[in-house]
């Protein structure tokens, strides 16, 4: 939907579809539904940028700490939790294997 469209939006209308479709009421849709009329709407996190925090979590370290672990840079690190790119595939290979052995990213050193 664009946001001219939003602008148009029949919120009763809408939640009566939804909660038709649902098969049960939602007392808090009209609600959502005004937010998302004002343009107020929730930010989307991605598995990868979830995956990326928890690995950084069992770590115990900063994000500038991190990047240097994985010799990546902090701006790129940074973009890839904030979900304005999205982390390679082996990157994010990476992150699964620190998030199940977080002692292995301590052999992870840049200064090799």
């Amino acid at each position: 939907m664009r946001l001219k469209d939003l602008q148009n939006l029949d919120i009763e209308a809408e939640a009566r579809a939804i909660e038709d479709d649902a098969g049960e009421s939602l007392p808090d849709i009209r609600a959502a539904l005004a937010e998302v009329k004002s343009g107020n709407v929730g930010r989307v996190t991605t598995p990868e940028q979830m995956l990326l925090r928890q690995a950084r979590a069992k770590t115990g370290l900063t994000q500038i700490e991190f990047a240097k672990r994985i010799d990546t840079p902090a701006a790129t690190l940074r973009d890839w939790e904030q979900g304005r790119f999205a982390p390679p595939g082996g990157v994010v290979c990476l992150f699964r294997l620190i998030v199940n052995h977080p002692e292995l990213s301590q052999e992870l050193n840049a200064n090799y």
